[in-house]
């Protein structure tokens, strides 16, 4: 859609092919339906590629300021929260709405329903350009932007076929994989605590010719479920546990639940609340939620109501790493089905990083998340797609 409307503006005539029966479903569902149009923090870290230098010059170009700009002309206003902006009335149908009515007012033609097979490049009938073919029809066109989208959240549209055209074209893809979703653990050792949500951090680590390296970490409210963890802290590191389970790599983690304190402090106050002979699930109780406390002390051999005074140096130590590193093997992800955003897609150094063009056809664009970029929980991956689309629907032109 931006694309399109920016496209428009500068004076083509253009037509938008879409395979579901709407446009923009899958931006309803950002932000829980409040749509998080983008983050006042724009730092490079933000943003994950194999080429890890092709969002910057996009960005520079088309980032925070001017996306609030974009649709502050488009009619919205906005609130901010600690960085995150949203649109001011918290609903996502709004920014949808937004974009409808200025490919509307310029005369984007729109077409909803159509199923794309085959893209040919200088067919006779194209002129040189292109020919879009569906099943009953085909569409020329000078110029051709992808924006199909990844593979999460399927029911929205995204169904992965972006890239099938994009390879049909010649371009090479990195494999997809779910990103910002939740993480599951061998014997679901959490699984008593499953519903709690407690503030701790995750640290990943992978296993590369017989050495655990550290990879990535958060800090943040994290979700127990009965088959891992879940929560903004899994979401952000789960990208790296996708890549490399598909390479078959051993993935772990270790969650500190704790992480308000440093090491020391917490040996302090933990070793100080043992010392007082009381019962030992009360005493966590003062720290942890209860189905948590409760996990951390069995998994320490510790009996549920034992008397702390009574307990040997060993088990207080178990104790004390469970609640600072509470080791977790990592076997898989959720699907794409419950991910937020694909990690992979068409190779970024076959396209141009200041204009979204292909290195290797001219005249065709790429934007979203079809191409091997995927950004942080907070407003990135819409801001990946504003600027994207941006740049694509100017096609080079200053």
């Amino acid at each position: 859609m931006i694309a399109a409307i920016v496209s428009a503006k500068e004076g083509d005539q253009v037509t938008i092919l879409e395979h579901m029966d709407t446009l923009g479903k899958k931006l309803l569902s950002t932000g829980n339906g409040r749509c998080n149009l983008t983050n006042k923090r724009q730092e490079r870290s933000c943003y994950h590629s194999e080429n890890p230098d092709f969002p910057v010059p996009a960005l520079k170009q088309f980032g925070c300021e001017e996306t609030i700009r974009f649709f502050g002309r488009l009619g919205l206003f906005f609130k901010e929260r600690d960085g995150y902006v949203y649109p001011r009335a918290s609903q996502a149908s709004t920014v949808r709405e937004a974009l409808l009515s200025a490919l509307s007012d310029r005369k984007v033609a729109i077409r909803t329903g159509c199923q794309v097979h085959e893209i040919l490049k200088e067919a006779p009938e194209a002129n040189g350009g292109f020919l879009v073919c569906m099943e009953d029809t085909c569409v020329a066109a000078d110029a051709l932007v992808l924006a199909c989208g990844g593979m999460a959240a399927p029911f929205t549209g995204s169904d992965g076929s972006g890239y099938d055209l994009a390879a049909s074209l010649g371009h090479r893809l990195i494999p997809p994989v779910p990103a910002l979703t939740g993480l599951f653990a061998a014997g679901s050792p959490l699984k008593k605590a499953a519903g709690v949500r407690t503030d701790g951090t995750i640290t990943l680590y992978i296993e590369e010719k017989g050495r655990r390296r550290f990879v990535a970490s958060d800090t943040g409210e994290l979700q127990i479920t009965d088959y891992g963890i879940s929560g903004i802290p899994a979401f952000q590191v789960s990208r790296y546990a996708s890549r490399a389970i598909l390479e078959k790599k051993q993935v772990s983690a270790e969650l500190n639940f704790l992480p308000e304190y440093e090491e020391k402090e917490v040996s302090a106050i933990l070793l100080h609340a043992l010392s007082l002979d009381r019962d030992c699930f009360r005493l966590l109780c003062g720290l942890f939620p209860e189905k948590l406390a409760a996990v951390l002390l069995k998994r320490a051999g510790i009996p549920l109501h034992a008397l702390s005074g009574h307990l040997d140096e060993g088990r207080k130590r178990k104790l004390l790493d469970l609640s600072c590193r509470f080791p977790l093997e990592i076997v898989a992800v959720n699907d794409f089905a419950k991910a937020q955003v694909t990690a992979g897609g068409v190779d970024t150094r076959e396209v141009s990083s200041k204009t979204m063009e292909s290195k290797l056809v001219p005249g065709l664009y790429f934007a979203g998340e079809l191409l091997d970029v995927d950004g942080c929980c907070g407003g990135y991956n819409l801001q990946w797609a504003w600027a994207s689309g941006f740049l694509a629907g100017k096609q080079g032109r200053p």
